[in-house]
């Protein structure tokens, strides 16, 4: 069936505030009649960038430039009235992420993320993003949060997951990056099991596999292989381990050197033969080859 599209007039109607929430950008300020917002289009500290809330309509005074909803979204697209149009009409999530700088390893370095805001997973950009990897918002939600963040004056948001020395892993479609302190993230459930896997995503593909595995387990996400060695006497503490860590050349030999160190534990990797890690695989399969397969290797 054809999408109906937008005329005009219906297009000028649009909430601003609403159209770049959906893009990412948040007022720092708001009062009955208006909003103001850190530029989308530059870098700055102080807001100069404001909606009117009656008149339905933006000026950013960095530039004297404003308009409406069509305008602004032509601005940030780099698009004509007919692809503003064509993107009003339709699910704002598909490019919610598109035109939002994401901050470089220089920037990174130099400024340290601040986090402005912590809440439940609501936004549609990161439910778009969680569908994407075949992740349900209901099962992100046992783990992770919504993040909103600023990095060098520029305002950000993401899904991310708390390590146990109260840092935050972060991620969103483009991006993929850490606050200070780095660790791993530990999941107690007064359980003698326990499941590792190295990120995020594949722990939370482990729980839609496995729905109940959080009340069966603890759950350990590594964040990064480079604290494996660390968590061996942990590790060994469990009766039973089980490894789901990728299948690329690092993850086998943490793998291996677990196998060696903790006898207690199991490579359950050849769940994904084939693929570099449980999310991929999961990504990648239809769920009735992916059902199947979980029939054929056991899942304690």
């Amino acid at each position: 069936m054809k999408e109906k599209r937008l005329d005009c007039e219906k297009a000028r109607n649009i909430d601003i505030v609403s159209t770049l929430a959906n893009l990412g950008h948040f007022p720092v300020r708001k009062t009955e009649k208006e909003a103001w917002f850190l530029s989308p289009f530059r870098s700055e500290t102080q807001a100069s960038f404001k909606v009117s809330l009656k008149q339905n309509y933006w000026i950013d005074f960095g530039t004297f430039e404003g308009g409406s909803t069509i305008d602004l979204v032509m601005k940030m697209e780099n698009c004509s009235v007919k692809e503003a149009l064509e993107r009003l009409s339709g699910n704002m999530g598909h490019f919610s992420f598109h035109r939002r700088p994401n901050p470089t390893k220089t920037e990174h370095r130099a400024n340290p993320i601040e986090i402005i805001e912590v809440k439940e997973i609501e936004h549609q950009a990161l439910q778009n993003y969680l569908s994407s990897r075949k992740i349900s918002t209901k099962t992100a939600r046992k783990l992770c949060k919504e993040i909103h963040y600023r990095i060098g004056g520029r305002t950000y948001f993401g899904i991310g997951l708390q390590n146990r020395s109260g840092g935050w892993e972060l991620r969103n479609s483009y991006w993929k990056g850490s606050t200070s302190p780095k660790d791993v993230s530990l999941i107690k459930n007064d359980s003698k099991n326990l499941a590792i896997t190295e990120g995020i995503f594949d722990m939370l593909t482990l729980m839609e596999l496995k729905p109940d595995i959080g009340n069966s387990h603890d759950l350990l996400i590594l964040n990064t292989t480079a604290f494996v060695k660390r968590m061996i006497t942990e590790i060994g503490e469990y009766e039973s381990v089980e490894l789901f860590l990728d299948r690329d050349k690092t993850g086998l030999g943490m793998t291996e050197l677990l196998l060696e160190k903790c006898p207690n534990s199991r490579d359950m990797s050849s769940l994904y033969g084939g693929f570099k890690d449980i999310n991929e695989w999961k990504v990648k399969n239809a769920n009735d080859e992916v059902r199947q397969r979980i029939q054929d290797v056991s899942l304690s």
